[in-house]
């Protein structure tokens, strides 16, 4: 096989197997070599190949599976091109067009003869494999499902211009890579290694008409969001308000909306500032709209991260890059907590309101503010009436009403999560 000559999916990360593979596919009737040394090695792919498809939920022809796996993991110079923009111009096709000529004899391989020789029929399982666990320790169910569809197309393949049509096609749809995968990611800093952006596999499915009331906060939402992900001019935003109206359910119903259009959500807590920049750095040249999403955002008196914060937004010398944005929630308006030492001791600082200044300036980087403010009555019996018939929870009205007055006394007041949570109660006395 001629694995040796691929020019841009090389040093792929899971690339061991192939490396095996390839190496008895050229050797397993070489007399040069101990037949069960060839064995093991066999069987060690086996091993390898079965963990790795547990862990993902793969089923089908895991060996297509496999192959299919490290072309829509492979971050190169063709996928990364490709993806969302979808086919492109220059000699890189060329390239591309050889190294998917090398992929489809991988696809195309009868291990008939192979399994004859080192007497066995364990591949031959392989390829009709059925995954029992529909759990997955990596991917949830909707990547693990393009990724075996993804396969059963480049299996059915007819030639290598095909093979390169179906999966530049991919690129073009679901992108390449773990960001091109998946939706949302944490950062996380491991002690004396370098940044890593990783993803989130199990995210809330919550989308905007689930979201009961706040009709004109969502839609100033929608629309600068809308704005980026266009290509159009957009803002960073700040989502301010009482506690349990929406904020952040709001920015995943966002993201569910217009993943599909090319949107990511990268996750910063207050402690990873120091972080962005090497989280934007990772992220400037791919070719999707990142929001930089932070959560309850709020500073004390003697915390500084508000400054990394302002100089990632605003002030630097290299500006943001024009495909991504911050948006941040939070309960307080001014984000930093202003104390009355601040306004009215000068006699500790000559320039107090200049650092007052400093402080609420961080609100000003957010060119679009929405306010999330507590439901009046009407509105909270609004919005437990439409979760109840959203849930099929059938009850008379008046009774509904009277329990969540009840409920939302001892639950945190007239919001849309105690509404959540009073409805969820009712589920659950369901069983």
């Amino acid at each position: 096989m001629r694995t040796n000559e691929l020019m841009l999916y090389k040093n792929m990360e899971y690339g061991s197997i192939l490396h095996d593979m390839t190496f008895l596919m050229e050797n397993y009737d070489n007399e040069y070599y101990n037949r069960e040394d060839l064995r093991a090695l066999f069987f060690d792919c086996i091993n390898t190949l079965l963990e790795l498809s547990v862990s993902h939920g793969f089923e089908g022809n895991l060996w297509h599976v496999y192959l299919t796996f490290l072309l829509a993991s492979d971050e190169n110079a063709y996928s990364t091109s490709c993806e969302i923009v979808g086919p492109v111009e220059g000699s890189i096709n060329e390239i591309a067009l050889r190294d998917f000529a090398v992929f489809k004899e991988l696809f195309d391989y009868d291990f008939e003869n192979m399994e004859k020789k080192l007497k066995t029929d364990s591949f031959s399982i392989l390829e009709k494999y059925r995954n029992i666990n529909e759990g997955s320790k990596v991917f949830n169910k909707r990547i693990r499902d393009r990724i075996c569809y993804l396969a059963k197309a480049l299996g059915k393949a007819s030639d290598v211009a095909a093979f390169k049509d179906i999966l530049t096609q991919f690129y073009r749809e679901f992108g390449v890579g773990k960001l091109g995968l998946h939706k949302a990611f944490r950062v996380e800093h491991p002690e004396g290694e370098e940044t890593e952006i990783v993803p989130i596999t199990n995210i809330a499915h919550v989308h905007l008409d689930d979201l009961v009331g706040y009709e004109l906060a969502k839609k100033k939402l929608i629309d600068n969001t809308k704005a980026f992900v266009e290509g159009r001019r957009a803002n960073n935003c700040l989502l301010y308000g009482d506690a349990g109206t929406g904020k952040s359910s709001s920015i995943k119903a966002i993201l569910n909306q217009y993943y599909d259009k090319g949107l990511r959500m990268i996750e910063v807590y207050k402690h990873q500032f120091r972080d962005l920049n090497d989280v934007i750095a990772q992220i400037k040249s791919r070719n999707y709209k990142f929001i930089i999403y932070m959560d309850d955002l709020s500073f004390e008196e003697f915390e500084i991260e508000y400054k990394y914060l302002k100089a990632v937004i605003e002030g630097g010398l290299e500006k943001k890059p024009d495909n991504v944005l911050i948006y941040a929630t939070s309960n307080r308006r001014h984000l930093v907590r202003e104390t009355f030492k601040d306004k009215a001791d000068r006699d500790e600082e000559l320039h107090t309101n200049d650092t007052v200044q400093e402080k609420l300036s961080l609100v000003a980087r957010f060119g679009v503010t929405i306010y999330f403010g507590s439901p009046d009555k009407k509105e909270f019996h609004q919005i437990v009436k439409e979760l109840a018939r959203q849930n099929a929870i059938e009850m008379p009205e008046e009774e509904l009403l009277m329990q969540a007055n009840r409920w939302e006394l001892t639950h945190g007041g007239m919001t849309g999560r105690t509404a959540q949570q009073f409805v969820d109660y009712l589920l659950g006395q369901k069983g």
